[in-house]
């Protein structure tokens, strides 16, 4: 384990990626094999319990630190705190009104469409427009965070993509109870 960077490291030194919103999958994907092989605790048996238990916290370090990179709502938001703007939904939840108009449209469509005669395929399609309007959004997250360096606007940019992927949630929720009917 003395290769490894400090576990107290940030997520992209940890995997060796450069601090962008724009990230190498497979790059990403490669070096969590390879610190996973690494600091796996089976390999510290033989060196007893605090080996194997460090061992253990950098198996967790590995695993979060993917987890939070691999998904692009998460490592925007990582990356806003990093650059020193917290995120912080519980307590801004200011969103502009054109957003919020959009959002309560949605949840009325969504209500209009599980009452429709064919209420899965008027869900999905819905689904696939709040799809759309998601993907555009982690596109100009990407700007914002790599190309323009608006870490502010990012931020309100995160707050607005969690509002939409608690939206999508809504929208699977109500698809697996026409499922199980």
């Amino acid at each position: 384990m003395n290769t490894l960077p400090r576990l107290t490291d940030n997520d992209f030194v940890l995997f060796g990626l450069p601090e962008r919103q724009s990230l190498d999958r497979t790059r990403l994907d490669e070096r969590r094999r390879a610190l996973q092989a690494e600091v796996h605790p089976d390999r510290f048996a033989a060196q007893g319990p605090t080996a194997q238990r460090l061992a253990m916290q950098w198996a967790v370090r590995v695993n979060e630190g993917h987890a939070r990179l691999k998904d692009p709502l998460k490592r925007a938001a990582y990356l806003c705190e990093l650059r020193g703007v917290p995120i912080d939904a519980e307590h801004n939840t200011a969103m502009p009104a054109a957003f919020l108009m959009r959002q309560m449209q949605w949840r009325e469509a969504l209500d209009e469409a599980a009452g429709a005669a064919d209420a899965a395929a008027a869900i999905e399609a819905l689904d696939h427009e709040v799809a759309r309007d998601e993907r555009a959004g982690l596109a100009r997250l990407e700007h914002l965070l790599d190309d323009t360096g608006d870490t502010a606007a990012a931020a309100a940019e995160v707050r607005a993509l969690m509002f939409v992927a608690r939206f999508r949630e809504d929208i699977a929720r109500r698809l697996e109870a026409l499922d199980e009917h």
